[in-house]
């Protein structure tokens, strides 16, 4: 048994006036779904990119979450700070640091404990 509904409507890509058979089309042709479809799939893998600054910060987090003990590289990029300024502190007395050979180490948890305090 077939239908025979006939209803005028609006491609909701184009724009255009088409009949439709079915109370449920939204485009004219096919040709406009692919396209509504392709457009529809584009903003939603836009919207799912965090922004630039969050992704930085977010892999900072990362990053840094599961070591315990920094380099002064790696201190420089958490703290936001030069490393002479890393190196007058670690100087001055202000935030501890180990020497292993030549290599200079920061405990994450002193760092925790300057800035909570």
């Amino acid at each position: 048994m077939s239908s025979n509904i006939r209803i005028e409507k609006v491609c909701q890509h184009c724009g255009n006036e088409f009949v439709a058979k079915t109370t449920v089309t939204k485009y004219c042709s096919d040709v406009c779904a692919k396209r509504a479809y392709k457009a529809r799939k584009k903003r939603e893998k836009i919207q799912s990119v965090n922004k630039p600054d969050k992704q930085k910060a977010d892999y900072r987090k990362n990053k840094f979450a599961e070591k315990q003990y920094l380099s002064i590289a790696e201190t420089c990029q958490l703290l936001g700070a030069s490393r002479m300024t890393l190196y007058r502190q670690i100087k001055k007395g202000a935030i501890p640091a180990t020497k292993i050979g030549r290599r200079t180490i920061i405990k994450k948890s002193e760092l925790d404990k300057i800035f909570t305090s």
